[in-house]
């Protein structure tokens, strides 16, 4: 509990990380709030079925709360939110404010403690942080929503947040990588993954880097880091330390 984890990739696609914790916190019993800016549902929905959860019935029991950042994107440039009651999350898109006090407000209503919910702790996902810099969101107003939702979800409710972003060691995005190396200054664990510097490989697919940040919290204390090689298989994910993979072996 308490906890801000940064899924973070470079050179490689890190969603697999996603899934992992989508499907983690559901089958432990968390009520989760899900901002899916990069997917539609029913992707992550087939992928969850592989791992053995069913997102559609998490929504109808209401342990899960999703926001699906395309249909939003539609809704306001195509002005069908016109004639909903609630205005739209992602409200940022047709002001010129660029704040994101409206999607803040959607994450504090999915994850309010109601009377008689059964659900051990909240749990906010989000998936990917990059896209609402591409939508047009100002650095600053991203780092501020993450500090609210930290304040509110970890502080507050004593739950979790756990949020993807992708970086590039050559990349020219400076907003994205200002964002990334403020997130790394303050996250309580980061994973790291890593495409392999030599290129493709049949039996392995990148390395994870693990950093634990016990230096967040105690002044005195090193951060940890381990390193694993992994490999991505239809149902699972397969790790094991460098050079002991199945090509080496």
């Amino acid at each position: 509990q308490d906890r801000f984890t940064l899924l973070r990739d470079t050179r490689t696609d890190g969603s697999f990380l996603v899934h992992h914790f989508l499907s983690f916190y559901l089958r432990a019993g968390c009520k989760v709030c899900f901002v899916a800016l990069l997917q539609s549902f029913s992707h992550y929905n087939l992928v969850a079925q592989k791992l053995g959860v069913s997102l559609a019935a998490a929504k109808e029991r209401g342990q899960l709360v999703f926001l699906e950042g395309l249909t939003s994107c539609l809704d306001l440039f195509f002005g069908e939110q016109e004639q909903r009651a609630q205005p739209s999350p992602l409200q940022f898109l047709s002001g010129s404010s660029g704040e994101l006090r409206a999607l803040l407000d959607f994450v504090r209503a999915a994850l309010a403690p109601g009377e008689g919910e059964p659900w051990k702790g909240p749990v906010l996902l989000l998936d990917d942080l990059g896209v609402l810099l591409s939508l047009g969101a100002a650095p600053v107003a991203v780092l501020d929503f993450i500090h609210y939702c930290r304040v509110c979800v970890c502080c507050q409710l004593k739950g979790n947040v756990v949020v993807l972003v992708h970086s590039s060691e050559d990349s020219e995005d400076e907003e994205n990588e200002l964002v990334v190396n403020s997130l790394c200054h303050h996250s309580d664990l980061i994973l790291w993954a890593e495409g392999l510097a030599t290129g493709f490989c049949k039996d392995v697919h990148g390395q994870i880097k693990i950093i634990k940040r016990l230096s967040l919290r105690q002044a005195a204390e090193q951060d940890q880091v381990q390193i694993y090689q992994y490999k991505i298989q239809d149902r699972s994910v397969t790790f094991f330390a460098r050079g002991l993979s199945a090509a080496v072996l």
